[in-house]
């Protein structure tokens, strides 16, 4: 089971610092989750995670049950063993990939049924059935199967998904129960209500009565302007439990995190950092930097001077570019891991910040210099 301990609170706003104990092994909040989709992070080893300090990352229902399969992942032992994880593994439900699925997908009140992104073949499966998925992968925290929504939808469909999705995060937490002597980790609920404040707050209470032992703040950064997700988010964290760990699904950059973090969220996750390493680009102190443009041919500093990464302590830019341009498979290995590391030093740097009672000001001088823009930035 999870237990969840507010440590610090910042005096100017909602940030706190935290410790989340799970099963396996404890995770320091505010915490970012690097994404591993089917089992792994993409271009990084295990043991480079680790080496980082990083305690806790996501994988993918969805993806997991279509490839392998579940049979494979419990005939190995679980989750894992089957990929030599020895820390925390949190299973999104694979809703967002149901909501991104739309054209090939239906949503019933018993569940959804929906065609596979790798054959084509059909599948239903219940609220029921994602949690008894998860607990055969031996998830550290499990997520209810939910319906989210795009920005746009008229009032209502929202009102359909939120009863949907309350209704399933019901069933869920029965589920859960009824498996409760054989199940090792712990189910989070989800809050959605699209883009309609009162949506919000209706289900975020519905959510919050259900007495889960920690709370996702879904349908977000699916699309909408900056000023609009932070609106969203301010008003839907008031209604949180303050108790409870909060995960915003789906945030990766330096603004986004801050924003979740001054809205008093503990957990967030994204592909983003991983996805732009594999294309080139790499995350510095003054914004994006392209590591295939031209420019960088002669640059023989590292990405960034302070960073204490190994990519930064061994490598220079121009390297970086030749591998990129020559489509060698380092390249994308060498800025992920330096792209990991900028987000988890981030995380603790706003832990300290949060810590000493100057998150304000962090945040103030972080984003001033990140917005001014390294060179790529103003081109």
């Amino acid at each position: 089971m999870v237990t969840f301990t507010v440590v610090e609170r910042d005096p100017s706003c909602r940030a706190r610092t935290g410790i989340l104990d799970l099963p396996h092994g404890a995770v320091r909040t505010p915490q970012f989750m690097p994404v591993g989709t089917n089992g792994t992070v993409k271009a990084i080893a295990h043991a480079d995670l680790e080496d980082m300090g990083i305690g806790l990352i996501l994988a993918n229902t969805y993806h997991l049950y279509l490839r392998p399969g579940v049979e494979v992942i419990r005939a190995a032992g679980g989750l894992h063993r089957f990929m030599s994880w020895t820390r925390n593994v949190l299973t999104d439900s694979g809703g967002y990939q149901v909501f991104s699925l739309a054209p090939f997908r239906k949503i019933e009140p018993e569940g959804v049924e929906f065609r596979s992104h790798i054959d084509g073949a059909r599948h239903f499966l219940t609220p029921e059935d994602v949690v008894d998925i998860q607990n055969a992968l031996g998830s550290d925290v499990l997520m209810t199967l939910d319906v989210c929504t795009p920005p746009g939808i008229d009032r209502d469909r929202a009102i359909d998904a939120l009863r949907t999705t309350s209704e399933w995060a019901r069933r869920s937490k029965a589920r859960m129960s009824e498996e409760r002597s054989s199940a090792s980790g712990s189910l989070f609920g989800i809050v959605q209500g699209n883009f309609f404040k009162d949506l919000r707050r209706r289900s975020a209470e519905e959510i919050a009565s259900l007495d889960f032992p920690g709370i996702a703040i879904g349908g977000l950064s699916v699309g909408e302007s900056f000023a609009q997700f932070e609106e969203l988010l301010e008003y839907t964290s008031g209604f949180l439990p303050p108790d409870r760990p909060r995960y915003l699904m789906g945030v990766g950059t330096p603004d986004y995190l801050f924003a979740a973090v001054e809205n008093g969220v503990d957990l967030f996750d994204c592909v983003f950092p991983t996805r732009i390493a594999r294309n080139g680009a790499a995350f510095t102190r003054r914004g994006l930097v392209s590591l295939k443009k031209e420019a960088r041919r002669l640059e023989f500093e590292p990405l960034e001077r302070s960073c204490r990464c190994p990519t930064c302590l061994r490598y220079s830019r121009a390297y970086l570019r030749h591998l990129y341009k020559a489509k060698e498979i380092l390249a994308p290995m060498l800025a992920t891991r330096h792209n990991l590391h900028f987000l988890n030093e981030l995380a603790r740097e706003i832990r300290l910040s949060i810590q000493e009672g100057r998150f304000a000001s962090f945040k103030r001088q972080f984003l001033s210099e990140y917005s001014a823009g390294e060179e790529d930035g103003n081109e």
